[in-house]
């Protein structure tokens, strides 16, 4: 199923912000790039921005901003599993 969400006006300020960090690393400027992008669109998430957005999220050094673009980034990201193999990994439980 296809993601609808967008980064929210919130979000996109920690974002923002992230990106003119001096401080930022790599990684976080590279998961608010991606919710800075969403901010119009209902893009997804590529898997490589969700494992940046994972570790930023992991991180105690992370600034506040950076954690904000990450959930956002995070939530934006496509499903691990389609639909369809999530209900037959059930029905097996």
């Amino acid at each position: 199923m296809a993601k609808t969400e967008t980064t929210g006006k919130s979000a996109a300020s920690s974002a923002a912000k992230t990106l003119k960090s001096k401080t930022a690393s790599a990684d976080e400027k590279a998961v608010a790039a991606s919710a800075l992008g969403q901010t119009k669109s209902k893009g997804v998430t590529s898997k490589s921005v969700a494992e940046k957005a994972t570790k930023v999220l992991k991180d105690p050094k992370a600034s506040k901003a950076a954690k904000s673009a990450g959930a956002s980034a995070l939530t934006q990201a496509a499903d691990k599993k389609p639909a369809a193999k999530k209900a037959a990994a059930k029905k097996a439980s």
